[in-house]
């Protein structure tokens, strides 16, 4: 039988690692065998689950093999602990990705699925794939399994502040939007973690017409056997609710939800009153008087400078926009011209009757 896949999304640092890292020991103790799949550049979600080991990513080890001309194996990247008192042992896997500011994160995510699906990743004898994904950015590769229909269901997770909750809003119309052109990724749900009582999540759920599916209480002892590369679902406060979700699941007990997400008017609104105004549209004339002004401020020392601010300040808007490029901020006239979106032809007429016009300013007032 084909694994179970889940994909679980969540906003950075809102406790998605930790929740699948407390599902995948839920469902182990259950007797399943588990595999945590990280799908995060950070490559950080096993490694509470490995004892606080960072484990070599699909992205590192195929780099190296590719440069020796071999194979990746699945002894490469794959690796399990056997945790005491646990039935099932827990399997681990990270996609990992670029350095920081070095390459797309998403496409080392697409990149890692081919080398898992060569491998026959939905073929092997797992009962249960935990896909952890960052959820709070844009790039397609981060939707690979809504976009291609290789999680079957999928799991929110945010807390009470708006930012987490907007992160899952956007998840929720993206893979609504994939459903449309054929994806089959079925929503079941959000957790909301770190609970503080407010409401606001369950709010939001109730709206946007999305199961919740487990609230987890913010709790001190639970964080600190996380940081310490324990398993919080050890604590009855936590392991319960994790236990029931796991059972649900696994009884398929849930009901997807046919969400399609908030649109940004309606989300907003659930959090307070929202103006009725429209933006103020900022001019250039503005902002390069301004920049004029401020730097007329720092060279009151150089009375001809000052007279030269003066007197561009006098000029038709046009030629004076066009004339503070030039003397003022330094720009060349075809750099103008690009600025600008003119004609360099244009450009050179314009600061011609600048000239012409300071000439007269300067010297005759």
């Amino acid at each position: 039988m084909a694994p179970r896949t889940i994909a679980i999304y969540g906003k950075g640092g809102i406790g998605k690692s930790f929740t699948t890292t407390n599902l995948s020991a839920t469902f182990a103790m259950m007797n399943k065998r588990v595999l945590q799949l990280g799908c995060d550049p950070k490559h950080d979600s096993t490694t509470s689950l490995f004892g606080g080991i960072s484990l070599p990513t699909v992205t590192e080890v195929f780099a190296e093999k590719n440069a020796k001309n071999e194979q990746v194996q699945i002894s490469d990247i794959v690796f399990r602990r056997d945790i005491p008192g646990f039935p099932q042992p827990i399997y681990g896997i990270e996609l990992g990705g670029p350095q920081v500011g070095r390459g797309c994160g998403g496409r080392g995510i697409i990149s890692g699925f081919d080398v898992l699906e060569k491998l026959g990743i939905f073929e092997w004898e797992i009962d249960i794939i935990l896909m952890d994904f960052l959820g709070d950015v844009v790039c397609g590769g981060f939707a690979t399994p809504l976009a291609r229909s290789l999680s079957e269901e999928v799991i929110l997770v945010t807390s009470n502040d708006r930012q987490s909750i907007f992160t899952s809003n956007n998840i929720c119309q993206a893979n609504n939007y994939f459903r449309t052109i054929g994806g089959r990724s079925r929503l079941l749900g959000l957790i909301v973690n770190r609970d503080d009582g407010s409401g606001m999540a369950e709010s939001y759920a109730k709206a946007a017409g999305i199961n919740v599916l487990m609230k987890v209480p913010y709790n001190i002892e639970a964080r600190d056997m996380d940081d310490s590369f324990d398993f919080a679902v050890r604590l009855p406060a936590i392991g319960e609710p994790f236990r029931k979700l796991a059972t649900d699941i696994l009884a398929d007990a849930i009901t997807p939800c046919e969400a399609s997400g908030l649109g940004f008017s309606d989300f907003v609104k659930l959090f307070g009153e929202v103006s009725d105004e429209s933006p103020v549209a900022a001019s250039a004339d503005e902002l390069f008087r301004r920049n004029a002004a401020s730097i007329g401020e720092t060279e009151t020392h150089d009375p001809e400078r000052q007279r030269l601010l003066e007197c561009i300040e006098q000029l038709p808007e046009a030629e004076r926009e066009i004339f503070t490029l030039l003397e003022v901020e330094g720009k060349s006239p075809e750099q103008i011209a690009e600025l600008k979106g003119l004609g360099e032809k244009e450009v050179r007429t314009t600061i011609a009757s600048a000239r012409k016009a300071m000439r007269k300013l300067f010297f005759e007032q």
